[in-house]
């Protein structure tokens, strides 16, 4: 159709937005759900589930997470190790790709074989175990760093693309000028890949916040739990609670009450408790993804730029 769409492309394009609509809202409202939840007095919410707004707001159950001690030092705990470990990773890892994407590395065969048999096979829970105690990392806080300090392979092989693409008279001509390979990387290489650091960086900082296998396997110090653990043991716990509440029920009234009372009454119970917390430990994660989208954006407009 000249000078507009066709019925086709009409029916495509709104056919793509009501399934944006959808998966928007089937993404969002968990979310949505959770503070709504958290801000809701707990023996309402047990009436009957929410929807849109809390039936009686409170900040009691925030106020009594924010109120916990051991809150601020598990979020140090897990924020400085996803700083250190984002920084570092992805540092390590992309000389290690550039160093990988050079065509005259000796040994370059052993190392590929090497990266992707990393890929795909591990040695386990138990050798690892081993090796992080052999190690003496086991319950240090040192084993939330050294581990994680090479991104993995996956992430050499986007790099390494990322390297391919940027044209080789580049690199001929500053080692013509007598640059070394150190200058070449952090004065050529890094700046010209701003968008695929940043989105690893994203990727990393992410799974590094939400990791709570880490502190599960290779600590048992109170001092050395993080946010994402700590979520954990509320969500064990409350459905412990739960079941045995289930239990006691059918079989006396008196540990029933026992175990409601120990649940919390008013506006504060166990259920609160959890979704406060959860909520709470997303918000760093929700307000970064803003900040990368610009800097992603950025880095793409600076990395389209030539001479």
């Amino acid at each position: 159709m000249v000078g507009g769409k066709s019925l086709g492309e009409r029916i495509f394009n709104k056919s793509n937005v009501v399934i944006m609509i959808l998966l928007m809202v089937a993404t969002i409202y968990p979310f949505w759900y959770s503070v709504i939840g958290s801000l809701n007095g707990g023996a309402d919410l047990v009436r009957g589930p929410l929807f849109m707004w809390p039936r009686e707001f409170t900040w009691a159950s925030w106020e009594a997470v924010l109120a916990d001690p051991g809150l601020l030092h598990t979020a140090w705990i897990t924020i400085s190790r996803t700083v250190i470990v984002t920084v570092v990773s992805i540092l390590y890892t992309a000389m290690f790709a550039y160093a990988f994407s050079r065509p005259y590395l000796k040994g370059k065969k052993l190392y590929m074989i090497i990266g992707f048999i990393s890929m795909y096979f591990s040695g386990g829970l138990i050798p690892s175990f081993m090796l992080i105690n052999w190690l003496g990392l086991y319950d240090n806080y040192w084993v939330y760093i050294i581990p994680s300090l090479f991104g993995g392979f996956w992430n050499v092989i986007i790099l390494n693309a990322n390297y391919k693409a940027i044209s080789d008279s580049l690199f001929e001509s500053a080692k013509l000028d007598g640059a070394s390979e150190f200058t070449i990387f952090f004065r050529i290489v890094l700046p010209l890949s701003k968008p695929v650091l940043a989105a690893l960086a994203v990727f990393t900082a992410v799974g590094v916040w939400n990791d709570f296998g880490t502190t599960l396997y290779f600590t048992q110090s109170t001092d050395l739990q993080t946010l994402q653990y700590m979520i954990l043991k509320l969500v064990q716990t409350s459905n412990a609670s739960e079941q045995m509440k289930s239990l006691a029920a059918n079989s006396s009234t008196a540990i029933a009450d026992l175990l409601n009372n120990a649940q919390g009454q008013g506006l504060i119970t166990a259920q609160t408790i959890q979704l406060a917390a959860m909520v709470l430990s997303s918000i760093p994660m929700i307000v970064l993804y803003p900040f990368a989208q610009r800097y992603f954006t950025k880095g793409v407009m600076l990395g389209s730029l030539k001479e």
